[in-house]
This record gives C-alpha cells, sequence and structure tokens, in this order.
C-alpha cells in the first residue's frame, strides 16, 4: 500500500509538472511571432532588433545572406519589390529552439506600370524554419515555389 501511494505522489507530480511547463509560453516560438509580426509590418528596425548578429537568411533557391546589417538591407528591398508581402502561418512545429513554421506567403511586386491591375498579386504555399539561439533569431530559412512571384517580375521588366 505505501509503495502504490508513493507511485501515485511520483505520477501526480510528474503531471503537474508537465502541465505547468506546458502552460508557460514558450519564449523561442513568441520570438519568431514577433519576427513574422514586424515582416508583416515591414518593421525592419524590430527585425533588426531580432536577429543575431551572425544571423543566416537562407532563401528558397539556397543562397544565403549572412549578418542581421546585410539582412536589414535585405528586407528593405525586398519589402520595396513587394510592400505588402504578408506571412500566414497555419501551423507550428517545435524541438526546443527550432521551430518549423507552415502556411503562406503574399505579396504584390510594385512595378511602375500602373494598367496591370491585380495581376502582380502572388500567393503560395510556404514554410519556414527557424532557430532561436538566446532570443534572436539565428537562422531563417524559406521554403517556397516563388516561380510565380519571379515570373511576375520578369513580365515587368
Amino acid at each position: 500500500m505505501k509503495r502504490f501511494i508513493i507511485l501515485i505522489l511520483i505520477f501526480s507530480f510528474f503531471l503537474s509538472t508537465n502541465c505547468q511547463s506546458y502552460k508557460r509560453p514558450n519564449m523561442d516560438l513568441k520570438i519568431v511571432l514577433d519576427f513574422i509580426e514586424s515582416i508583416n509590418n515591414a518593421n525592419t528596425d524590430k527585425l533588426y532588433d531580432l536577429m543575431s548578429n551572425d544571423h543566416v537568411f537562407i532563401d528558397s533557391r539556397g543562397n544565403s545572406i549572412v549578418g542581421n546589417d546585410n539582412m536589414k538591407n535585405a528586407w528593405i528591398g525586398y519589402l520595396d519589390l513587394f510592400p505588402d508581402y504578408k506571412i500566414e502561418i497555419t501551423d507550428t512545429l517545435q524541438n526546443d529552439s527550432i521551430i518549423v513554421l507552415l502556411g503562406y506567403a503574399s505579396g504584390t511586386y510594385k512595378t511602375k506600370n500602373k494598367n496591370v491591375g491585380n495581376n502582380n498579386y502572388w500567393k503560395v504555399p510556404a514554410s519556414w524554419k527557424a532557430i532561436v539561439v538566446d532570443k534572436r533569431i539565428k537562422l531563417w530559412q524559406v521554403y517556397a515555389d516563388n516561380s510565380v512571384a519571379i515570373e511576375i517580375m520578369n513580365k515587368n521588366k
């Protein structure tokens, strides 16, 4: 009987500990969601603050940019091309500091040609891999078929 009570106490402690940690907000995920919000709001200053100094960005073609200064300039240029660029998240998966996000990327290519209407808008399924180290985004990797956006850009040259 004594063993049974001890097992019940251990099991109860285990359950209460897991439930408490589950209910605690996950800071790494919050940082990643703040990063996405900054992208969606074209807030490059906040993006800069959320990236580590040695931040690595890898695009869907495998090209990379290293450093938060370089990446801030790249975001400024990208958001100039697609001023309404948005990331829409439908699902998140996490393993420690590695976070995978699934959803959609969309935007409208900015062109000087005023007669194109909505033909410059695109939306594609996409996923992202983020690694958070010391409360900063160390890696941001994009997985998406950007051929639609590239076609739109080529069409408007």
